[in-house]
């Protein structure tokens, strides 16, 4: 008996039509709905952060000025003199060394005061939900109503100082060259403090409860669970919160503008931001006001690589 062996059956690629159903089938891939959801998204990002950040680019290079409308004017490229000058500015670089001390206080503060806390409102106590709620209500109200209940607690003759007595700094704090931007960053960390405590119950509640009861078996007490167990466990999170509080930090201006008086007293307590609102828009100088601006982006890139490296490293 012949046995036969059916053919091998070879597909070709498909031609005409069907070809360009398949390239288009790529591009698109095979859930076109989820890039039609997407989309809106996609061109968010492209007007609101993507275009922006190409047309500074441009005006950073190129000695740009403020025009009527329709005004047909040369601005011609200037190569890297808007960057020279920019950093020959010594109170341009005084900003970027506040906002590298805010930076130093902020981030350490952030971390350490919300993960704390939020551990401990994890955890089986009475009001929980009361002291949930509490934590948060800074972040969600207006930076003008705080700032005024600062201001009230930090003036020369605020509520602080006739606590202190003669203890408290002279001059006071927020027209303390040597105080000013620290003042400013403790005020933004209990601000925000709120969120970045949300941040960390999320997380809290992906740690399983199987590695705390093997730590207590071992005999490891609460904070020996806290730092072998907690910590490891919510170290994605400790990772996201260092870089939104690193991005949030160096485009401080609000604070310093409503607190000190628009970055008082000298300049102690200016921001990068703060300097660029400064040149570009009160002084007509919107290609240095790019520049800052570009080198505040290449440095914020700069930073979170550092902390990316640093922070988020599996051990």
């Amino acid at each position: 008996m012949t046995v036969t062996s059916n053919p091998v059956i070879r597909e070709t690629p498909r031609q005409g039509i069907s070809g360009r159903r398949t390239w288009f089938g790529r591009v698109i891939g095979e859930q076109p709905i989820g890039g039609a959801l997407v989309a809106p998204y996609v061109v968010f990002l492209l007007a609101v952060f993507a275009y922006p950040l190409g047309f500074a680019v441009y005006i950073s290079f190129h000695d740009y000025f403020f025009a009527a409308p329709g005004a047909i004017v040369e601005r011609p490229f200037v190569a890297f003199d808007n960057y020279v000058a920019v950093l020959s500015d010594a109170a341009v670089r005084r900003a970027f060394g506040n906002v590298l001390v805010f930076l130093l206080i902020n981030g350490p503060l952030t971390v350490v005061l919300s993960l704390v806390l939020a551990n401990a409102l994890n955890a089986a106590i009475r009001w929980r939900t009361f002291f949930r709620v509490s934590y948060y209500v800074p972040y969600v109200t207006a930076s003008v109503a705080v700032v005024g209940v600062w201001l009230f607690l930090f003036n020369s003759d605020g509520l602080v100082n006739a606590v202190l007595g003669p203890v408290a700094p002279d001059p006071s704090w927020l027209v303390n060259s040597k105080l000013a931007m620290p003042t400013v960053a403790i005020y933004v960390t209990w601000k925000q403090l709120g969120f970045f405590i949300l941040l960390y119950l999320a997380a809290l509640q992906n740690v399983s409860r199987d590695l705390y009861e093997a730590a207590a078996m071992d005999g490891a007490g609460r904070f020996q669970s806290f730092w072998n167990v907690t910590v490891p466990g919510v170290r994605p999170a400790t990772t996201l919160v260092v870089l939104l509080a690193t991005v949030t930090g160096a485009n401080l201006f609000t604070e310093p503008y409503l607190l000190t008086g628009g970055g008082g007293p000298d300049g102690a307590s200016a921001s990068p931001v703060l300097i660029m609102y400064q040149r570009g828009i009160e002084q007509g100088n919107p290609d240095v006001g790019a520049a800052i601006g570009i080198l505040l982006v290449i440095g914020v890139l700069i930073l979170a690589l550092i902390e990316r490296r640093f922070v988020g490293r599996e051990d």
